[in-house]
């Protein structure tokens, strides 16, 4: 089986690395990969890992974009793949109108994921519109069926995010001298317990309630220490300088430490005493939960959206009411005093099972025959 994914870059994020995992695993089990995209800097591990990636500007929200609909066209004929899935938005739109003048008789059959809680327009119902969409939680899948009915074919499959087992696993030993030299970068690190947020410098991501969790923290123990991992986009610096500006507002400059964009975030998950999910909008999926949950932990987050099904899943114990500073105080004070309890990672939440799960879907609209006659205009 012949398989084509299409989105706009390969730097980093959820559904690059998704892409990349799921890249990686199709090629496990034998079938052809191959990625379109702008191109990014995991390209070169997508390659390595035996994917064959193509470059085409894909990515831009723009009307200019249009041209990019024959070249692409001409390309899918060329490839004849047997399957295009489509992971955001532009992609999907100039993906489905070259797919939709393609033979129908012959053309590949159009899978999308639906990584989003996307704004409900037009723009967004592209989605909602290929042969079969894929919901990574059951968050997304509720959000299509109740606002683009008149677009699905037919239900959504809930396919939940996976992790690689052989990365993220409870047996993972820290590299030797990681934790040395990591100290030695961030000299506030040594001997303390590390109280981890992962997630990129942005207004919904929580970091200005764990920065005002870690000053009443502070007061109380004195070995634990704040580390916000994640870096801010170019134009997002100033609001990475707010959150620098809060932290020494409450005199905690030596209690909170900020590490910025890290590749090695596994090993910050395994030496950390906690891993923090304080999102205040719903997500669509919380992939550091489930990557933390696979090393085993422990885990506090918000009761709201796709990583609240994750942490029910993995760590129930560390669910917390939405924005209630004081559950959470207490939560994170019960757990510190406990430090046994451990994360456990289900089966559903495995790279392993979201190909398995997403090849046989493949294969289900490949037995069909005839490749979407009906896809709707």
């Amino acid at each position: 089986m012949k398989v084509v994914q299409l989105l706009p870059a390969l730097n980093s994020g959820g559904v690059e690395r998704g892409t990349v995992d799921f890249a990686r695993a199709l090629v496990a089990a034998g079938h052809e990969s191959i990625v379109i995209s702008s191109g990014g800097r995991m390209v070169e591990q997508l390659q390595r890992e035996g994917t064959r990636h193509i470059v085409m500007p894909i990515h831009k929200k723009s009307l200019s974009s249009l041209w990019q609909v024959r070249p692409l066209r001409k390309l899918l004929m060329e490839l004849d793949a047997d399957i295009l899935h489509v992971r955001s938005r532009v992609p999907a739109w100039l993906t489905y109108l070259a797919w939709k003048k393609m033979p129908a008789a012959s053309r590949p059959r159009l899978v999308s994921t639906a990584h989003g809680l996307y704004s409900i327009n037009r723009y967004s119902a592209i989605m909602a519109k290929t042969e079969q969409v894929i919901a990574i939680s059951e968050c997304v899948c509720d959000y299509l069926l109740q606002n683009y009915p008149q677009d699905l074919q037919r239900p959504p499959q809930i396919v939940y995010r996976g992790v690689d087992t052989q990365e993220f696993y409870p047996e993972l030993q820290l590299p030797a001298g990681w934790l040395e030299n990591t100290c030695k970068d961030f000299p506030q690190l040594r001997d303390k317990r590390w109280l981890l947020l992962p997630g990129r410098l942005t207004r919904w991501k929580g970091q200005e309630d764990f920065i005002d969790l870690m000053a009443r923290l502070s007061r109380d123990y004195g070995d634990v220490h704040g580390v916000i991992l994640g870096g801010s986009e170019p134009n997002k610096a100033h609001y990475e300088e707010e959150l620098k500006q809060r932290v020494r507002d409450r005199g905690i400059e030596d209690r909170v430490s900020f590490v910025g964009h890290r590749a090695d975030i596994r090993y910050w998950y395994k030496q950390s005493a906690m891993v923090f999910n304080l999102s205040k909008r719903p997500e669509p999926f919380g992939r550091t939960v489930i990557e933390a949950a696979a090393i085993g932990t422990p885990l506090v987050g918000y009761d709201i959206g796709g990583p609240a099904e994750s942490l029910r899943a993995c760590f129930p114990q560390g669910l917390v009411e939405k924005s209630n500073q004081e559950a959470l105080f207490q939560k994170v004070c019960a757990l510190l005093d406990a430090p046994a309890a451990r994360s456990s990672l289900t089966a559903e939440f495995t790279l392993e099972k979201q190909a398995q799960h997403t090849i046989e879907i493949y294969q289900s609209l490949l037995a069909e025959g005839g490749a979407g006659e009906n896809a709707r205009d």
